[in-house]
């Protein structure tokens, strides 16, 4: 007997949500007629930019960033800017669609973030500095010249993934649903699916077989 599968505490119904899209779309559309200011997105919507968000931090990629909380943030308000670019005539797949917008907004802030300890370790770098953690009389200048803030830059897996094709991340079988579980992106980066559609992929339908860590190509895929 089958057991269904157990909702985790970031699931979102991609129905619900695109029912919810349209509902708010309507809504903005007769706030227009009448002159008046759009409405705010409803609670469910926003819940569900939280969801995604928070759901998409805890992959491999990005868990371990220790500023993992302003990452969801700037996912969040990306969503928010860009709510109005989505289209329920022309997509019906909203958790895509802002699943990808939240994605960009972790890898630019992971770039600003890096930026910005870059700059930290150069300044250090070009400095003396007085340690703080001396006894009593000791005025001791300490030099640090010639530490090299490179080393504390090492190429991050994310740009790795970034730069990556879609692939199976394990057997999948014909006629099968493909989940986020089901796909990865890895090196070389020279597939027909690139890592920017990774999220155009999830919710098609295989029309063939697929081993793990074989690439994906469209025609295998019924999008």
């Amino acid at each position: 007997m089958s057991k269904n599968k157990k909702k985790t505490a970031h699931y979102i119904d991609n129905a619900e949500f695109l029912q919810a899209m349209k509902d708010w779309k309507v809504m903005c559309e007769e706030a227009e007629e009448a002159g008046e200011d759009k409405p705010p997105v409803t609670n469910y919507i926003g819940e569900c930019f939280l969801k995604i968000a928070n759901g998409l931090s805890y992959r491999p990629n990005f868990i371990n960033y220790t500023y993992r909380s302003e990452m969801v943030s700037d996912g969040i308000e990306n969503c928010l800017q860009y709510i109005h670019n989505f289209n329920p005539e022309k997509s019906n797949n909203p958790f895509a669609y802002f699943t990808q917008i939240i994605y960009y907004a972790f890898l630019r802030r992971i770039q600003k973030e890096k930026k910005q300890t870059h700059i930290k370790n150069k300044m250090i770098e070009n400095q003396q500095y007085e340690t703080y953690t001396v006894n009593e009389g000791d005025d001791t200048v300490y030099d640090i010249r010639g530490f090299d803030p490179d080393i504390m830059l090492p190429e991050e897996d994310v740009y790795k993934f970034a730069r990556g094709s879609v692939v199976a991340n394990r057997n999948i079988k014909e006629g099968q649903i493909i989940t986020e579980e089901d796909i990865w992106a890895r090196r070389p980066g020279t597939g027909e699916i690139s890592v920017v559609d990774f999220y155009k992929v999830i919710g098609a339908k295989t029309k063939v077989d697929l081993v793990e860590n074989q690439q994906l190509k469209w025609e295998f895929l019924d999008v």
